[in-house]
């Protein structure tokens, strides 16, 4: 059995022929490899690579709002940058920690969660991320959709009664509003099915593009408005002092919340690294510096639409929509779509595919896994979802109580349990002799220290009415992660589990 060390930061996989990663062997069992889920033969993504995946992750809809709302939360403009910084900073720090052993080993996430859940309880981890993805993948795919029906109507305005769900809707949708969630379904599906490379160079392409149509619209602003109508403050200031402590700390929570779900997955994407130095270093360029650009960008061009259009938006379709061109509504709208599309696949698309793909390898290919969660996509009406505000904030709570403990156990696992050694080969062995067999495939401890984790945090969400409930819910991620990662340690050194 080959053991993979990864202390040093440029370790790289071998050839085959060495007997150590890079490809799908042999000896491999079948019922828990194929060419998708094995360890790749070569690892080629750089800093930019890396870079560019967190800026399709950020350069969004749901990005910009979420930036944008941090600055309505009643703070000064320098404690939300703060705030923000600091999160973004413990997005960064934890990143890194998940990135390595699935770049040492180059295996994905749900193979990685193998050495901690066993060969066959790993599938609790990689279901529970796989069906989180499709709920946000049907809800980016409606968002992005909605860009596009701006720019449609924009086009055809004689398209406008069918866009009324009360003269032509069915299942809470109106027509054009169908046609445009399809046309974008199949987009999307399409640049999946072609592959990984080819996905690597959209993403390079979503971020960046984004960013000039951002700069162009600041421009714009800026020119209708001039610079002295910026205001970095959106709303009034309302706290001030000790008053002002809680409500950044909520800030920082839901920076972390939000990057929750492609952080606990970010192995499906550091495996394609070529070291863990240049992952390290695009997690640096795309997180805090990347998002802060991006956030002062978010808060530049909303302050300037109060004096230029009488009120506050923070959407910026909506924006883009005001504008007295066609050609820029159409531009601007179809470059957030597009950047919509990039996060989607990147977080919701390709994290499912190997997370399905994972409960039968024999059966469901990288492609099929990411077909499921396609149609599950659409089975759940995300627009019903999206549309719900309350639903909406019980999904994001309920997300960072599940996250966090499998966050958590799989971290304590790798540094605090195993001291960062993977032995390879034996993830993918259902032999009783194996290293991650445990009792028939499954690692009690990590399951117990998972349950306790997530039932502990849902307790705040599910009991409003107590104590302090409701602002413990906002850290449901931080109060599952620490439980999970505290309780597996204690039981993995109680059942002598080493590396």
């Amino acid at each position: 059995m080959t053991e993979i060390v990864p202390h040093v930061e440029e370790l790289r996989p071998p050839s085959p022929a060495a007997g150590v990663p890079g490809g799908l062997k042999a000896e491999y069992d079948p019922r828990l490899a194929n060419e998708d889920l094995a360890p790749l033969a070569e690892q080629s993504w750089g800093s930019y690579n890396i870079f560019a995946f967190w800026m399709s992750d950020v350069h969004s809809v749901g990005g910009y709002i979420t930036a944008g709302s941090l600055f309505m939360l009643g703070l000064n403009s320098w404690q939300v940058l703060v705030a923000l910084l600091v999160g973004i900073g413990i997005v960064y720090f934890f990143c890194n920690l998940v990135a390595k052993p699935s770049q040492a080993a180059g295996v994905p996430y749900p193979v990685i969660c193998r050495t901690v859940f066993g060969v066959r309880g790993a599938n609790i981890p990689a279901v529970i991320r796989g069906l989180i993805a499709v709920a946000w993948y049907g809800i980016q795919t409606y968002l992005a959709s909605a860009a596009l029906e701006v720019a449609l109507l924009k086009l055809f305005p004689d398209l406008i009664p069918y866009a009324d769900v009360q003269q032509y809707g069915f299942l809470g949708l109106p027509l054009l509003g169908w046609v445009s969630f399809t046309v974008l379904w199949i987009l999307q599906a399409a640049v999946f099915w072609t592959g990984m490379e080819t996905i690597r160079k959209f993403i390079d392409f979503c971020g960046p593009a984004v960013y000039v149509v951002m700069f162009l619209l600041t421009g714009y602003l800026v020119y209708r408005a001039g610079w002295g109508a910026i205001d970095l403050t959106l709303g009034d200031v309302k706290y001030t002092g000790a008053q002002s402590v809680p409500v950044m700390l909520g800030a920082i929570a839901l920076v972390v919340s939000y990057f929750s779900g492609p952080m606990l997955n970010f192995g499906d994407f550091s495996r394609y690294g070529r070291s863990f130095s240049a992952v390290k270093r695009g997690n640096l360029l795309g997180l805090p510096v990347n998002f802060l650009v991006f956030s002062i960008l978010v808060v530049v061009t909303a302050s300037l639409t109060v004096p230029i259009y009488g009120e506050l938006i923070i959407d910026p379709v909506q924006t883009v929509a005001r504008i007295d061109s066609t050609l820029a509504i159409v531009l601007g709208a179809l470059t957030f779509t597009i950047a919509t599309i990039g996060i989607n696949i990147v977080a919701n698309f390709i994290s499912p595919a190997f997370d399905f793909s994972n409960v039968s390898p024999q059966k469901i290919s990288w492609r099929a896994g990411g077909m499921i969660a396609a149609v599950g996509s659409v089975l759940i009406t995300p627009w019903n979802l999206y549309n719900s505000p309350d639903v909406i904030h019980y999904t994001l709570e309920t997300l960072g109580a599940f996250i966090g403990p499998l966050f958590g156990v799989l971290i304590a696992d790798y540094y605090l349990v195993r001291r960062q050694r993977v032995v390879v080969d034996d993830l993918f062995t259902m032999s009783p002799g194996g290293r991650y067999w445990y009792r028939n495939g499954f690692n009690p401890p990590a399951i117990v220290a998972t349950v306790v984790g997530a039932a502990v945090a849902m307790v705040p969400v599910l009991w409003t009415g107590g104590p302090g409930m409701k602002s413990a819910a906002q850290y449901t991620w931080f109060i599952g992660m620490a439980l999970g990662l505290a309780v597996y340690t204690a039981l993995a050194k109680r059942a002598r589990i080493a590396g």
